[in-house]
């Protein structure tokens, strides 16, 4: 290659930091053809058992409960336990199977599998709100609005709101009346009219559907982020866990393949 990768010593062998860089660069990459891989074998063996997954509860409301009925019917011998925590949960010492978060959770000795191709944020409000506040036009309007806050349960942080302004991401520190932990009580109040809000689109689509919502600064859109699940790195997957693994990533594969016809 002409370049060193290692530096060898009498006592240690280490990587050098080009080593190092091509390690990160490879690795996402050694994990899917391993995980193509486990998948053939797991063929061989039909999945059952009691799998046990950590995920918040954004994920289990976007990806698996909509699913969970097909999810069921087509593996009968398998066991379900989902357990929802907004919080990053040590899935090794709590003994769960796997995690799913919002983006990729590369922990030491963890793999990471995306899950869905992005998911979009969106700024809403109520028609009622904003008939009696006003549309903000741009990001910066927002510092004369109510804005719904969102405090994370692990880090008791207040979760800034994400744009994206002359092509770059950038967070906003916006203000409100009203602070919750839970997403469900930020989307009922902006629906009753308290302030804006900024969701997950696909978490408010009947909201948005019926009206309730309505979605303002769009050209300010942040890029989309996605869903990931992540395991322990092990040689063998269990085969209740590919099935997880290839059920919850059979839409992104499909959407893939459609493109790859066109």
């Amino acid at each position: 290659m002409g370049t060193r990768l290692f530096n060898r010593t009498s006592r240690q062998i280490a990587l050098t930091e080009a080593g190092q860089q091509l390690l990160a660069e490879v690795t996402p990459a050694l994990d899917m053809l391993d995980l193509a891989l486990q998948r053939v074998r797991a063929q061989q063996q039909g999945p059952s058992g009691l799998l046990r997954i950590n995920t918040s509860r954004l994920a289990a409301g976007l990806l698996i409960e909509p699913r969970l009925d097909d999810f069921l019917a087509r593996y009968p011998d398998l066991k379900l336990e989902l357990f929802t925590d907004d919080t990053f949960a040590d899935i090794v010492r709590d003994g769960f199977d796997a995690g799913i978060r919002l983006g990729p959770y590369l922990a030491n000795d963890m793999v990471s599998v995306p899950l869905d191709d992005g998911q979009p944020v969106g700024t809403v409000a109520s028609p009622a709100y904003l008939e009696r506040m006003g549309t903000p036009h741009t990001p910066q309007h927002l510092a004369r609005h109510d804005c719904i806050r969102y405090r994370f349960v692990g880090s008791k942080r207040l979760e800034s709101w994400h744009f994206q302004i002359d092509g770059q991401a950038t967070e906003v520190d916006v203000s409100g009346r009203l602070i919750f932990s839970d997403d469900r009580y930020i989307t009922r109040s902006a629906c009753k009219g308290y302030g804006l809000a900024q969701r997950f689109l696909r978490s408010i689509q009947g909201e948005l559907e019926r009206g309730e919502l309505v979605p303002v600064l769009k050209d300010y859109a942040p890029p989309l982020t996605t869903f990931h699940l992540y395991f322990p790195a092990r040689r063998h997957m269990p085969p209740k866990l590919r099935a997880l693994i290839d059920f919850l990533r059979e839409p992104l594969e499909g959407a893939a393949a459609g493109l790859g016809r066109h």
